[in-house]
Formats: structure tokens, C-alpha cells, sequence
């Protein structure tokens, strides 16, 4: 053992006669040589071990065998050309797998396990292929490897709850041949996507297909958002019709629109665009011009002239856009109180709305403190109108675990119009139904959403139509992609350890070795 170098060597020779041929299988007994292997291994006390173990060469006896001597290997120890010990082998290639290469490389040193960064690359990717074996609840998914350009799926077997294979892309080709070498398979949990709608019917026609849960409600949420988006000029009409508190003094009539002016009381900059473009989208488009003209004409994107194009409303744009809000918003009705008390200190008023969270800058506060006592902006709501987004989460939100607060903001919610109250009532038949899995009840459901006056919810309940067999037995069995999500979630992380080095191959090995 030398310390100076940090290096511990044990010395060791085998015992055995004779050896066999690799080739041929020859058993022969005649030395040819010896000399000295070194075998890097675990290490001793955090100090690097090496095992010199002198090995022999045997001449082959087969005379009709093309290999001439060869070296004799001590089974569990050593095997052709290797230059580490099983153990230590596999102690690399866990943290490679679990690290990837430079950090791996970095933690390994500090054990004692110094090893290149490369060499650790080249043990995942000599890592054996895992057997997949019988499957008879799978679950897919697909994750990006570069986002809007490439991506992969992952097939996770729901009942050893670890991934079995990862594929390139994410049509339905590779995925149906994979499926079609497993007829085994009796449930299939997938999202919406119609490719793998596809190629669930093509490679396993025996599975039951299985809607997510989380993306139902996911869509559902959608809708909601968009309803309560159309019909937010009846939210902000209903709270603008609470009494105020009979302590407040009275205040100018004049109105203006709910986070639509900025701390100086003028146009927010988001707003005023998003109105100039939507008088513009709606021009062009009653003059019969193409969405893709349109595109070009005004120099936006495709898809921001489409959503012009089909809103209902300014209104509903503007409830979308006004969601990018002052820091200062939520602090503006106890600033109009405590200056119509009588404070017009803005440093100490800046003090007490800081205490409560505001994490603004002071001037912002002063300006807004200056304008209120000049009379230049009206004073806030008696309550304010809650956002489209946080409006969704009351509805979407069972009535249990809401606050009682927000209880009464729900229900001012549903008494601002027929439609919001109905969009309430099929959001509470949805989710029993998803609770209880009660699938049974989704044509009711749908024929019901088709009744009304809500076409968000029934471009929802048309896409359900088309999937109805797969979103029937979704809302029916225990079974759903949760486990195949939780695994796209640890792929990101493989992706950012890999720092660019990523490449498919290298990601799969780590994606299945990860347990």
C-alpha cells in the first residue's frame, strides 16, 4: 500500500491447471506465459485499490482452431479486456446512470473511483437490454427531446410501475409495431392525442383504451376558462353592483374598465394593443380575407390572428389580457382607505402594504398615493373582480375544500348569468362522475352540455364524442397515465444532467435504468 499516492494493490495469482479455449472450447493445460493484469477495483477506505493478479497463457491443442495461445479468466473477476472488476464496474455505471457523465465523474473521484467522463458514457450505453416481458397494463406518453421539433414516447408498465421502452417520435407507426409483439396487453392508458388513439386500434385491437383522468379535466378546465372569459363583462357587471360598505365615502361616478389604466390612470399598453388588433383581425376578416393573409398583412402570428378571429368579444380577449396585473393591484383598495382616513404619508404607507407582501418599489407606491389624493383615478371596487384563471380554479375546485370566502365569490359568480350557472352545474356532474367513476353517465352528460347556450363546453363535449369508448372506461377503471406523467417529469431531469450529451440512445439507457 502506498499513501503517498493514494493507491492500495493487492497481488494475487490463480491456482487452476488448465484452462479452455474461447474459441474452440479446448481444454489445454500447456503454459505459453505469464504476466501481470491490473484490475482497478472498489475501493479501500476511500483510497484507490487495484488487484494485480498474475494470469497465464495457455496454447490452444486444437490444431484446427485459429487461435494460438489465449489468456485464462477467473469467472466473477475478470473477462476479456476489461480493466475493471465486476463490483467496480457496477458501482460506475449505477452513478453514471443516476449522475450521467461530469458529475458522475466528480462524485466517483471523491470515492475513491476515479474514472474519465467518456468511460462512464460508454458503460450505460453497454448497459444489457432489460427483458420487458409479460405486460397487462401499459401506460404512454410522449416527452420532448427538443421542444416543437423533436419528441419521444415512453411505455410504462403500470403494474411494476416502471418504464419498459422508450420510442423515437411520437406517431403512431413505431408505437403500433410495439404493441402488436404484445398481445398480452389488456389496458392501454393514453392521452388524447389521435395518433396514439390510432395506434392502439391498429397494435393491440384486444386492449381497452383508457382516457387520462388529469387530461379530461385538464380540457375541461379549457372550456370553463374560455366560458367564464366570454361572459366576464357579466362578472364585473355583478360586483359592480355590490353595495359598498356604508363606512366608505362615496365616490365620482365615473367608471372605468376593471385593470385596464396603470398606476397613472392611463391605457395599459397590453390593452390598448390587443384592442387595436382585434378591430383590425375583425375588419379583414368581414371583408372575406383568408386567416393566412391576415397573418401576413399585419405581421402576426397564425394562431394570435386566429384567436382574434374567433373571440365572441372584446371583452373575452381583454379578460385574458388584463391577467398581466400591477404588483400593486391587490394593495390599491387598503391604500384608498387608509388615505381617505386621512394617511397621506406614502413612505409609511409603503412600509404597511410591504409588511403584507407587496414586493413593488416605493415610487410606485408614492405615485399612486399623489393621484388618489389629487382625485385623478376612482377608487377601486368594493370587492375586486376576480380574474378569468381564478374564477376557473373556484369552479373547477370542489365546494369542500374551498374557502368560505371564495364561496361567496362563486356564488356572485353564478348569479352573474344563466350561462356561468349552468357551466357550474355540468362542471359538478363531470367531476361526481370522475370521482365516483361513474362513466355510465357521460352520454347523459353531453346530451345535457348540448342543450345550453355554452359553445366552449360543447366543442368539449363534441371532442368527447369522438373518443367516447376510451373516455367512458377512463372515468370507469382505477387505471390512468399518473404513473407515465411522474416518469416525463424524471426524464426532464435526465435531459438537463445530460448537458447537451443527450443523445437518444445514451437518454433511453438512462431512462430504464433509472429505477
Amino acid at each position: 500500500m502506498d499513501r503517498a499516492v493514494g493507491l492500495v494493490t493487492f497481488h494475487a495469482r490463480v491456482r487452476v491447471s488448465e484452462g479452455a479455449c474461447p474459441r474452440c472450447g479446448a481444454v489445454s493445460g500447456r503454459v505459453h506465459g505469464r504476466y501481470v493484469r491490473r484490475l482497478a477495483d472498489a475501493s479501500v477506505g476511500g483510497v484507490r485499490a487495484v488487484l494485480a493478479l498474475v494470469v497465464r497463457r495457455f496454447k490452444c491443442v486444437n490444431a484446427e482452431c485459429g487461435t494460438v495461445t489465449f489468456a485464462e479468466q477467473v469467472a466473477g473477476l475478470t473477462s476479456p479486456h476489461a480493466r475493471y472488476t465486476p463490483l467496480l464496474r457496477g458501482m460506475l455505471a449505477s452513478i453514471s446512470v443516476s449522475l450521467a457523465a461530469r458529475p458522475g465523474a466528480r462524485l466517483a473521484g471523491k470515492l475513491g473511483l476515479p474514472v474519465a467522463k467518456d468511460t462512464l458514457l460508454r458503460m450505460v450505453r453497454a448497459l444489457p437490454e432489460l427483458p420487458v416481458g409479460l405486460v397487462r397494463v401499459v401506460a404512454v406518453d410522449d416527452f420532448a427531446l427538443r421542444k416543437r421539433d423533436h419528441y419521444g414516447t415512453i411505455i410504462v408498465d403500470l403494474e411494476t410501475r416502471r418504464p419498459i421502452d422508450v420510442l423515437r417520435g411520437r406517431e403512431a407507426g413505431p408505437l403500433a409495431e410495439w404493441l402488436s409483439r404484445h398481445p398480452e396487453i389488456e389496458f392501454l392508458c393514453r392521452d388524447r392525442a389521435r395518433a396514439y388513439a390510432e395506434a392502439a386500434s391498429i397494435g393491440a385491437p384486444q386492449a381497452r383504451q383508457v382516457a387520462d383522468r388529469w387530461h379530461l379535466l385538464h380540457n375541461l378546465a379549457e372550456a370553463v376558462e374560455k366560458t367564464v372569459s366570454t361572459h366576464y363583462g357579466c362578472i364585473k357587471s355583478a360586483y359592480a353592483d355590490l353595495p359598498r360598505d356604508e363606512q366608505e365615502p362615496q365616490t365620482p361616478a365615473a367608471t372605468m374598465p376593471d385593470q385596464h389604466l396603470d398606476v397613472r390612470g392611463r391605457d395599459r399598453k397590453l390593452v390598448a394593443r390587443t384592442t387595436e388588433r382585434y378591430r383590425a383581425v375583425q375588419d379583414l376578416v368581414a371583408q372575406g380575407r383568408s386567416l393566412k393573409r391576415i397573418s401576413r398583412d399585419l405581421n402576426l402570428d397564425y394562431y394570435s390572428v386566429r384567436r382574434y378571429a374567433r373571440a365572441s368579444s372584446l371583452d373575452e380577449l381583454l379578460a385574458k389580457a388584463v391577467h398581466r396585473v400591477s404588483l400593486l393591484d391587490d394593495y390599491k383598495p387598503y391604500l384608498f382607505q387608509r388615505v381617505t382616513d386621512g394617511c397621506g404619508n406614502a413612505l409609511q404607507l409603503f412600509r404597511e402594504i410591504h409588511a403584507q407582501g407587496y414586493r413593488g418599489s416605493s415610487s410606485t407606491v408614492g405615485l399612486y398615493v399623489r393621484l388618489l389624493k389629487q382625485g385623478a383615478v376612482p377608487a377601486p371596487a368594493a370587492r375586486a373582480v376576480p380574474r378569468p384563471r381564478k374564477a376557473t380554479k373556484w369552479i373547477m375546485t370542489n365546494p369542500d375544500n374551498l374557502h368560505p370566502d371564495d364561496l361567496l365569490d362563486l356564488k356572485q359568480i353564478r348569479a352573474a348569468g344563466p350561462e356561468l350557472d349552468a357551466a357550474v352545474s355540468h362542471v359538478r356532474a363531470f367531476a361526481t362522475m370522475n370521482r365516483h367513476l361513474r362513466g355510465d353517465r357521460l352520454p347523459a352528460w353531453i346530451h345535457d352540455v348540448q342543450q345550453d347556450d355554452l359553445p366552449a363546453l360543447r366543442q368539449f363535449a363534441d371532442g368527447l364524442r369522438y373518443d367516447q369508448d376510451a373516455v367512458t372506461a377512463g372515468l370507469s377503471v382505477h387505471w390512468s397515465s399518473g404513473q407515465a406523467e411522474g416518469h416525463n417529469c424524471r426524464v426532464k431531469l435526465i435531459k438537463r444532467q445530460g448537458y447537451g450529451r443527450a443523445n437518444f440512445d445514451l437518454l433511453r439507457q438512462r431512462i430504464l435504468h433509472w429505477a
